[in-house]
This record gives structure tokens, C-alpha cells and sequence, in this order.
């Protein structure tokens, strides 16, 4: 079977969470006996024409030159790529800038869409940009032979507002193997004294909630990791960067030393609240963190019991001068069995595997 994989800026990764979505499914799904091409941007810094057994089709993208309008540009040139090929499967990942070109893809192929979260929701993007985005996700939904939904939550959103059955399929994770406090060291960071938030910097991340809940407890230091080249990652270095116990940190690619910062953190924070399963989020479970989240049905659909929510700053303040020792003590050996179980490897991607062949069967 060959299967196309687009909606990404390519693999290896480099960038977030699609994209280490698309290296790790790909890899497996050829070591599975699949042919499988992903598209990368021409751009992307990997150069080959393989990974690890993936082929490779670098496309012209043009977003760096002329901004959003470029992620259009080429996702088109991904799907008239597509046009000239003879996949079985197009699995696309996310439909805010494809959706509107599905209608160019072969009837003969079958189209799956991940539909990634709820980006209509995004305060980022403007009133006008919003519902496009409604209108675009109608449209995933109407060309999609399958759509995967990567939380429960996402899923019963989608089953309900479309009258579909969406397929579940999580992000997954591994338990790494071993941590090294020589990476925390690097940024002059002492295990177990520093709390942690990795995230794009956008407002629906709560970043600024986190970072404010900080300011008036110098005694905490915060570490946030994460581009902050976007106009809202600029204001929260304006706003914050002055602040002893704020430190900024560009993203981290390297697995161990971002598995290694997790693991010796104090505390772990995750914010998200307009996505799916986040694969952030699993990492940090895997590696033992002790993690406080935002309140919402998507990460408590993934956490259940095993984390403290808070929903505002003066919660989050509370539960980061709190004593929890024991609270966490029981909910990081829960979270790693759940990530040895409900999403690992083994488990996600053979069942994401065996529907893929039922699409086409």
C-alpha cells in the first residue's frame, strides 16, 4: 500500500508536534511494510531523498517570503504533486490550509484527515480568519473518506457536530531510557528548583496565566521553552523577560535533553487548552513529571485523576505553593502506565495501522 503524508513541514522533525507525528508514523508504518511518502518543505534542513526508509518530496514553500499565505501555496503543491502519484492513502494532518484544495485531490485515493483541534477557536486569528476556518473544517470534513480525531474530546465534538465516527488515534510516546542532570546544568539549572513550560508561544496555551502566576513568587523560577520569534512570543519577552525568575529558552529539539529538563523538573505545566492530545503532554507524562494543567476536557480526557487543574492564576498559585508530594508521588507511576499502555507505539499505531487497510479494503 502507498500512502502520501502531508500537512507538515517535513521530518525529521524540527519544528512540533505534527511533524514528530508524521516522522514517528511514517517510520513505523514502512517498518510495517508500507510505501510511504512524506512532504517536506523545500526548505526543511534535512536534505536526502529518504529517512530511514520514508521517501522524501521536498515542494516549494513560500511561507518564510510571504507569510500565512504561503502555508496555501504550498499545500497546493502538495496536493497537485499528489495528482501525478498513485498513492492509495493522502493521510493529511490538519485542514486549515489544505481543506480548500481536497476538492483537487483523485476521487481514486482515499483521503484521511487528522483534524488536529478546534483552531476556529484560536484568539490569535481574527473574527474573519475564524470563520474561515469554520467553513474550512465544514469542508475537511465533507471531502474526508475517514476522519481521525486525536482525543476523545476532539472526537465527540466531531461525532456530534457532524454526525460522523471519527476514528480515535492519539499521539503517542516512549519512556526514555535514562535522563542526564548535565542537561539541566548546561542552563544552569538545579534538579528538582525550577518549574517548566514547553509550548508555542500562543495565547491559548495560557503561557501569560503561567508566567503571571510567577511574577509575585520570586522564589519559583520558571523556564519556558519555545520559539518566541511570533508577534505574541515577542510581547511575553517584552512583558516578562526583566524578571529574575522568568528565562526564555528558543526551542529544543535534542530528545534527551528535553526529556532530561522534564524529567528534573520541580513542576510541569501545560496550558493547551484548544487541541487534541498533545504530544508535549505525553512526554512530560512519560518522563515522571509532576504536572499541573489547564482545565479542560481535552487534557483531563488524557490525565483523568493524574494532574491538579487550575483554570485561573490565583488557582495556579495556590497548587505551586501546595504541597504534593504525596498527590504526585501516586500520579507519575499512573501516567507511565498509561503511556506503557493506552500510548505507546506498539499499541496507537497498530490499530491506526489495521484502520488505514480498512479504509482501502
Amino acid at each position: 500500500m502507498k500512502i502520501a503524508i502531508l500537512g507538515t513541514r517535513g521530518i525529521p522533525n524540527h519544528y512540533g508536534g505534527f511533524e514528530q507525528y508524521a516522522e514517528l508514523l511514517s517510520v513505523y508504518l514502512v517498518k510495517e511494510g508500507f510505501e510511504v511518502t512524506v512532504y517536506n518543505s523545500h526548505d526543511h534542513p534535512y536534505r536526502e531523498r529518504t529517512y530511514k526508509g520514508v521517501q522524501i518530496k521536498h515542494i516549494y514553500d513560500p511561507e518564510k517570503k510571504i507569510g500565512t499565505a504561503g502555508q496555501f501555496l504550498y499545500d497546493l503543491g502538495c496536493i497537485m504533486d499528489i495528482r501525478k502519484q498513485n498513492f492509495d492513502i493522502v493521510y493529511q494532518l490538519g485542514y486549515t490550509s489544505s481543506a480548500v484544495f481536497n476538492f483537487l485531490i483523485p476521487n481514486r485515493v482515499t483521503l484521511v484527515t487528522n483534524m488536529d483541534g478546534l483552531e476556529w477557536k484560536r484568539s490569535k486569528y481574527s473574527s474573519k480568519v475564524q470563520r474561515f476556518l469554520r467553513y474550512s473544517e465544514k469542508l475537511a470534513v465533507k471531502h474526508a473518506d475517514q476522519l481521525i480525531a486525536d482525543s476523545y474530546g476532539i472526537k465527540a465534538y466531531l461525532d456530534e457536530k457532524y454526525g460522523c465516527n471519527s476514528f480515535y488515534s492519539a499521539y503517542t510516546a516512549d519512556i526514555p531510557g535514562a535522563y542526564s542532570v548535565s542537561y539541566p546544568e548546561r542552563l544552569a539549572l538545579e534538579p528538582g528548583q525550577y518549574n517548566l513550560l514547553i509550548a508555542r508561544m500562543e495565547p491559548e496555551n495560557n503561557v501569560e496565566m503561567i508566567i503571571r502566576a510567577h511574577t509575585d513568587l520570586p522564589g519559583q523560577q520558571l523556564i519556558l521553552v519555545g520559539g518566541t520569534g511570533t508577534p505574541f512570543g515577542k510581547i511575553m519577552v517584552e512583558r516578562y523577560g526583566a524578571y529574575p525568575n522568568i528565562r526564555f529558552v528558543q526551542g529544543i529539539y535534542d530528545k534527551d535533553e528535553i526529556n532530561s529538563l522534564r524529567h528534573f523538573s520541580r513542576l510541569y505545566f501545560h496550558g493547551h487548552s484548544v487541541g487534541g492530545t498533545n504530544p508535549s503532554l505525553l512526554e512530560a507524562m512519560a518522563c515522571g513529571c509532576n504536572i499541573l494543567a489547564h482545565n479542560n476536557i481535552f487534557n483531563k480526557s488524557v490525565l483523568e485523576s493524574d494532574a491538579l487543574y487550575f483554570s485561573d492564576e490565583k488557582e495556579l498559585q495556590a497548587l505551586i505553593m501546595g504541597d504534593h508530594d504525596a498527590f504526585f508521588e501516586k500520579s507519575r507511576k499512573n501516567n507511565i502506565v498509561k503511556i506503557e499502555t493506552q500510548f505507546s507505539e506498539d499499541h496507537m499505531f497498530s490499530l491506526l495501522k489495521e484502520k488505514l487497510i480498512d479504509c482501502v479494503s
